[in-house]
């Protein structure tokens, strides 16, 4: 296979494990930049923690984790996503043309998550510096102590929206319910409209900057106090 630029796998014919091996251990030696897999039925845990520069499009439906501790893949995933979408990816992209269920880009420290369709509870939980973009709207308790990072939502989010939150930047285009325990809304500055510009770029989102509000910590958790009696 030597001067392989693209490669394909049908998950009905070959398994999920023997893909993952040769993603880590063949690829870049043999020359693979693209990489193609149909019939995913849901599988778990796809094309986790690559380390190097491939287009990956996934043509399915898959299940936990895929893309999770991604490095430096392009990830387009061409269905739903299952929990822990991204979850802990450093660099690269995710792209998930339909809905992503809970946690998705959980503690992602780098690299873009975009959902195109809704993403369900806790979305970007414990972000440490990754870029989430949401198409849609997010469900309850969506960047619950999300540490650094920006999270951009198109659409409405559910109840405790940033409770918890520390450095992490939350941008809601729509309506909240609720949100959480010491986040609270702020004035968008210049550097905020162009944040939000470049990422809904990053995503192919053509809304209009100046719709979104900011979203931030009030610092009043960054330090215990006995005294409040647990009302903060």
């Amino acid at each position: 296979m030597a001067g392989v630029k693209a490669v394909e796998f049908d998950l009905a014919q070959v398994p999920l494990r023997e893909v993952n091996r040769y993603l880590h251990r063949d690829a870049q030696a043999e020359g693979v930049t693209h990489v193609r897999i149909s019939n995913p039925d849901g599988a778990h845990s796809i094309v986790c923690g690559l380390a190097h520069p491939f287009d990956v499009e996934i043509d399915g439906h898959v299940g936990y984790y895929v893309g999770g501790m991604n490095q430096r893949a392009n990830i387009t995933v061409r269905g739903n996503a299952g929990p822990g979408a991204g979850e802990n990816m450093m660099s690269g992209t995710i792209r998930i043309e339909g809905f992503a269920s809970t946690g998705a880009g959980a503690s992602a420290h780098g690299g873009c998550l975009i959902v195109q369709g809704d993403a369900s509870l806790r979305c970007g939980i414990s972000l440490k510096g990754g870029d989430i973009v949401v198409g849609g709207s997010v469900g309850s308790f969506s960047a619950f102590m999300a540490q650094a990072g920006r999270i951009v939502i198109c659409e409405d989010a559910s109840d405790a929206l940033g409770d918890s939150l520390y450095e992490a930047v939350i941008y809601l285009r729509g309506k909240v319910r609720s949100l959480g325990a010491d986040a609270q809304f702020e004035p968008m500055r210049p550097a905020d409209f162009k944040a939000v510009a470049e990422l809904l770029g990053v995503a192919g989102f053509k809304h209009e900057p100046r719709d979104f509000r900011r979203i931030a910590s009030a610092k009043s958790l960054y330090h215990w106090n006995a005294d409040s009696n647990q009302e903060y």
